[in-house]
């Protein structure tokens, strides 16, 4: 559902060299992962008969018993909608090879054999196994690798390091084994640019001190380089102890993001499972052309074959496990947001520094007392401190209107005068009037037009102070209201540069406050608290009649959080409403009802489409992260979009389904 998908784990116990023992605790697993709604499960490498056999592989005893363990493991997956992926021993042509077998509804889909065989310190692999390098057949007759008493008939089943499992053509996999991962150009590489989304690594890694830690590393790494799910299952605790100790290390990572990894440092007997979302890997695979170039260039001699298998239930996965963060612009630990928006004040900064390069030295902000230009007035300081500049060359301009409240204008001139930078305040009142009267609009009308003269106005004192002092005016406005259009049109829409222009609004707090935490500027940290404080609003209306601001951004176009949410999925998976919703759905199952929720997101892609002129023509600023608006770098959208096909889809959710 929603391309979720559940896989899982398994560290089963085992006893080395006991195929039977081993083979029924397989089977255990398998049935505690299939109660769990997994859709794919994973055993270690030689999961059959334990890894550390050495010589023992040679016995024809236990190569035969593993014929009859493969038959009983196809039996016990005929009644289950699940891929099974196991390692076992396989004996062709007079040769072993370590693989991965394959299992899915009653039937034996295809045999992935190991490419690399580590030969070296601990290892001897090549004592016992040959590489699928040495295969020189592409399939194998089923009665070779299994007992087929009783199974109906013998057919051909695809063996190799060459195959892309798919099921209904849609989820797609493949698989290398332990060794393959640490190789310099591995298998996976091969499978995921022919299709494979998730790969699987049954392996076999003993432990030693950092070794986990680099493993979770080149886990993270791969999973990223190849824009793919990776879900690594090593043998446990229950191999043998002669000179090795097996922790049983398991990760499942999507896209450089570790889902779930075992806790225990010595683990054995136990199943880890976590849904992955193969959408953020869709979406990302479209975009990305250097992705398919490679394969073209290096891949196309490969001819990685792709075996389809049909499920005829609903395969896929309801995503209760899966952890959705309600606000996925901000790191939830403290010390990597603290690190994060440290490190985007300081791109904003460099932003800034270089156009002052152009430009000169002199900058004009207007000043609300508000968050925005609260942040774009710190990068500015902070840019002429870099510069060595005196802070006389930030000029910042508070401009009381109809809707200034004591707080915003005190805690405006307050964080000014601790900066030490020029201050100075131009009242619009007047000169709002005078454009009423000039227009013919009645002021005691508080519609769009008393709003704007007020933005427009204030837009035009900072244009020709800038003029004037031969200076630039820099920004204010945030991706957020880039997204919503809620800015005036040629009014704080415009400026000369624009340094928030791609921090979301549910950022620009933590930003302030990181500004706060490393006393970037100590003077004006006790104000800085306050205005963080503040509620948003554009102060446009006259406060209420206890002088307190009366127009709140949220209360007219919807909580920040959920048009953070809906832009961030939107724009960096291309997801569909009804994705979106069924995900925002658990992430604020505990704030918003549904039908507030899908209130909030039908504004957001109305307006998201009826707003896109403002981005059109939005001057240049400062890209931070991988979800931005500016028309010339990431969204090239025409203004005149319909929202229809996105608005119809919402207007067919149903907010009491429970998917």
């Amino acid at each position: 559902m929603y391309d979720f998908y559940k896989t899982a784990a398994a560290v089963p116990d085992l006893k080395v060299a006991d195929v039977v023992y081993n083979k029924n605790k397989i089977i255990e697993k398998i049935d505690e992962a299939f109660k769990k709604g997994v859709n794919l499960v994973a055993f270690p490498e030689m999961a059959l008969t334990g890894y550390t056999c050495g010589d023992l592989f040679f016995q024809k005893s236990m190569q035969d018993k593993c014929k009859t363990a493969v038959k009983e493991l196809i039996a016990v997956s005929s009644i289950l909608d699940m891929v099974i992926i196991f390692g076992a021993p396989l004996v062709i042509n007079h040769q072993m090879y370590t693989a991965a077998y394959v299992l899915y509804k009653g039937g034996l889909k295809g045999i992935s054999v190991k490419t690399f065989l580590p030969n070296y310190n601990e290892f001897y692999e090549k004592r016992w196994f040959s590489s699928a390098l040495d295969l020189d057949i592409k399939e194998v007759l089923l009665s070779t690798v299994a007992d087929i008493d009783d199974i109906k008939e013998d057919y051909m089943v695809p063996v190799g390091n060459d195959i892309v499992y798919s099921v209904n053509n849609d989820f797609k996999f493949g698989i290398e084994i332990c060794e393959d991962m640490w190789a310099p150009v591995t298998p996976s590489s091969w499978l995921a640019m022919a299709g494979a989304e998730l790969i699987v690594n049954i392996s076999a890694s003993n432990d030693l001190i950092g070794k986990r830690d680099y493993r979770k590393n080149l886990i993270k790494s791969k999973s990223s380089a190849l824009l793919c799910d990776y879900l690594y299952v090593s043998a446990g605790s229950g191999e043998s102890s002669t000179d090795l100790v097996f922790s049983g290390n398991s990760i499942i990572a999507e896209y450089g993001k570790i889902l779930k990894e075992n806790d225990e440092v010595a683990d054995n007997n136990y199943l880890l499972t976590a849904d992955i979302d193969l959408g953020r890997i869709r979406a990302d695979r479209i975009k990305s052309k250097t992705y398919k170039d490679t394969y073209r260039v290096y891949g196309n001699d490969k001819n990685i074959r792709t075996i389809d298998f049909k499920s005829a239930d609903k395969f896929g996965s309801d995503a209760k496990d899966y952890a959705i963060d309600a606000h996925p612009f901000i790191p939830k630990n403290d010390k990597k947001r603290l690190e994060r928006c440290k490190s985007i004040f300081a791109m904003q900064v460099g932003g800034l520094i270089k156009r002052l390069s152009v430009t000169g030295s002199k900058m004009v902000v207007g000043v609300s007392g508000g968050m925005d230009s609260t942040l774009t007035l710190l990068v500015c300081a902070q840019a002429l401190k870099k510069l060595g500049k005196p802070m006389t060359d930030l000029t910042g301009i508070t401009m009381p209107a109809f809707g200034t409240t004591d707080r915003t204008y005190n805690n405006a001139i307050v964080l000014m005068d601790t900066l030490g930078i020029t201050v100075n305040e131009i009242p619009v009142k007047d000169a709002c009037m005078v454009h009423y009267n000039d227009i013919g609009h009645d002021p005691e009308i508080k519609d769009i037009t008393y709003e704007n003269v007020q933005a427009r106005e204030r837009t035009q004192v900072l244009m020709d102070y800038a003029n004037k002092i031969g200076g630039i005016v820099v920004g204010t406005g945030d991706l957020s209201e880039l997204a919503l259009g809620w800015c005036t049109y040629n009014g704080d829409q415009m400026s000369m540069y624009g340094v928030n222009a791609s921090i979301p609004k549910t950022l620009i707090k933590w930003l302030i406050d990181s500004v706060i935490k490393e006393s970037v500027f100590p003077e004006s940290s006790e104000v800085l608290k306050d205005i963080i404080d503040t509620p948003i609003s554009p102060e446009l209306l006259p406060p209420d009649e206890n002088g307190n601001i009366a127009q709140k951004t949220e209360e007219s176009v919807g909580p920040y959080e959920l048009h953070d949410f809906f832009l961030y999925y939107m724009m960096r998976f291309s997801y569909s409403p009804s994705k979106i919703f069924f995900l925002a759905k658990k992430a604020f199952a505990d704030k918003y009802e549904p039908v507030v929720i899908l209130k909030w997101m039908r504004m957001f892609y109305k307006r998201f489409f009826s707003q896109q002129f403002k981005r059109s023509c939005m001057p240049d600023g400062v890209k931070v992260g991988t979800v931005a608006l500016s028309p010339r770098g990431d969204l090239r959208m025409p203004s005149d979009a319909s929202a229809a096909l996105w608005l119809s889809e919402i207007d067919n959710i149903d907010v009491k389904f429970d998917e």
